[in-house]
């Protein structure tokens, strides 16, 4: 336990939306005002803001504007503020699990993107400041009104009496919900009065929620001028979300004029409605066993498919949004790696790059040095293309082995590659 509690550090859970934004605002005010009483903060105050790879581009371009704006005021305004934006770690990021692994889009029943996407990046932060603090504060923008699940949740981990609660799987951190008590009204209210204390223009966030708002998710909103129309409270999330039967909110953005996002709405609704078609499944799970009513992992060439489709859309995008990335080439080249080593060498990630794009994708090989050894092991193989080929799938398991930090395996690989070899050749 801290000798001073006041020196736990704050970490402020930032997603950009209406709830995060008025709660960011309002401790930012508070900090303002105790500056002005003692003239110093004891406390660090961390704004940390997970992107998962796979969030609406709108709501990222948005955002990354925003977490400027909170920098540079941050810095001239000499608040004790700073900035930390996590990511997913390359194996653990949505297209390498989906496109690479062989993942059957999350629902309900196999959620397995949260965790990956969102939980642990987070939760690595959270455990590097509890290690160098010992103790931390989380301040999370959730309210009891959002939903009767919501206030349920927020019940169960209360401490009667308290401020406080405790945090329900990191030791030594509390969790604390300065805004629980708001109604979407009050939420809103805030949003349209009250000026941004970094700079960012809140009209800006309004108008996305407004676009963004499909005609069953309407919200009562307290309006301070007749310019403000009703602003909705669409829920922004991954583009990708087939956990959701639809994306209204792509959707109403698309409506509103934003028409460049339509190749991700038809790239999303493709992964809902082809999940659990059963010609897209293998027979077995990942780890060998046998899938219930076979509905496994996706096959090669449902795999090779979906990156065909991201890839075109990202071509199309592109040429709107230059900058625009929805896969990696980390990811690409993670992808490839993945493929090897489940024994898929029939795709190329590099051929199917090539395809969307008519360019080559560097998949770090050296081109030059590459075609002197492809030009000796074949006079090696005396020119018997089986054998080269064998050879070739060989040394790429061996090549990209070390990639994804995970060397175990590899005389399992070689071993099976060599029995898919034998049995085609019966």
């Amino acid at each position: 336990m801290y000798a001073d509690e006041t020196n736990r550090p704050w970490i402020i859970g930032f997603s950009g939306g209406k709830d995060s934004t008025v709660m960011l605002q309002l401790v930012w005010k508070a900090i303002e005002q105790i500056k002005q009483l003692t003239g110093i903060v004891k406390r660090d105050i961390i704004v940390v803001c997970n992107d998962t790879m796979v969030e609406n581009p709108i709501i990222t371009e948005y955002v990354n504007r925003v977490l400027n704006d909170i920098r540079k005021a941050a810095v001239e305004q000499d608040m004790p503020i700073q900035v930390v934006q996590t990511i997913p770690r390359l194996e653990d990021s949505f297209w390498v699990n989906l496109i690479g692994r062989g993942y059957p889009a999350p629902n309900n029943a196999f959620r397995w993107c949260t965790e990956r996407l969102k939980i642990r990046p987070t939760a690595r932060h959270l455990i590097e400041k509890i290690d160098q603090f010992g103790e931390a504060v989380i301040l999370i923008g959730t309210r009891t009104a959002e939903s009767a699940q919501r206030a349920k949740s927020m019940k169960k981990h209360e401490i009667k009496g308290k401020r406080l609660s405790k945090h329900p799987t990191q030791p030594n951190t509390h969790m604390y919900a300065p805004i629980r008590s708001l109604s979407l009204e009050e939420v809103w209210y805030l949003i349209n009065t009250m000026d941004s204390p970094w700079g960012s223009d809140n009209s800006e966030l309004f108008q996305i929620y407004s676009d963004a708002s499909a005609d069953d998710y309407e919200c009562p909103t307290v309006v301070t001028s007749k310019e403000h129309k009703s602003c909705g409270q669409s829920r922004f999330g991954c583009w990708v979300c087939t956990v959701v039967k639809k994306d209204k909110s792509m959707t109403a953005l698309i409506e509103n004029g934003l028409t460049w996002l339509t190749p991700l709405l038809k790239v999303r609704n493709e992964l809902v409605d082809e999940r659990n078609l059963i010609e897209n499944r293998l027979p077995q799970r990942r780890n060998g066993t046998d899938a219930i009513n076979g509905m496994g992992t996706y096959t090669s060439k449902y795999r090779a498919s979906v990156l065909k489709r991201v890839l075109a859309a990202q071509h199309t995008i592109q040429k709107t949004k230059p900058h625009l990335e929805l896969i990696t080439n980390q990811e690409l080249v993670a992808i490839q790696t993945i493929w090897y080593r489940d024994l898929i060498f029939d795709y190329k990630v590099s051929e199917i790059y090539k395809e969307a794009y008519n360019l080559n994708l560097d998949m770090k090989d050296q081109n030059e040095k590459r075609e002197k050894e492809v030009e000796l092991l074949k006079k090696s193989c005396n020119d018997s293309e089986k054998d080269f080929n064998l050879i070739q799938d060989l040394l790429t398991l061996q090549k990209n082995k070390s990639l994804l930090n995970r060397k175990r395996g590899l005389k399992d690989d070689i071993e099976n590659r060599i029995e898919e070899f034998l049995k085609k050749d019966k």
